[in-house]
């Protein structure tokens, strides 16, 4: 279980068929280290329709889960992938980019 990741932090995906493409953590999947990250990986449900209950089927895009060893932080002001830091400033945890020392 990584916490280097949060909601909302700017990743940059380091393989697959996104690779190179830039987004935002929609949600975190701490238990299997999975995050999924907004507007990328998507792939196509096949949704059964119930009359029953008034649900209709189809094909629905959506987005996948991504492992993190397949993502990195992203730093948007040098354009460049960057590593995660802790400090400790007045005995409470920051992490920081160590591309250029900017805490999150």
């Amino acid at each position: 279980m990584s916490k280097k990741f949060k909601l909302n932090d700017e990743v940059l995906i380091i393989s697959g068929k996104d690779k190179g493409k830039i987004g935002f953590i929609k949600k975190i999947y701490k238990k299997i280290d999975r995050v999924i990250i907004n507007g990328l990986k998507m792939v196509y449900k096949h949704k059964k329709s119930i009359p029953s209950n008034n649900v209709i089927g189809g094909i629905i895009k959506k987005e996948s889960k991504i492992h993190i060893s397949n993502i990195s932080h992203f730093c948007s002001k040098r354009n460049k992938r960057s590593k995660i830091g802790f400090r400790y400033i007045k005995n409470k945890k920051f992490r920081y980019l160590k591309l250029n020392n900017i805490l999150i």
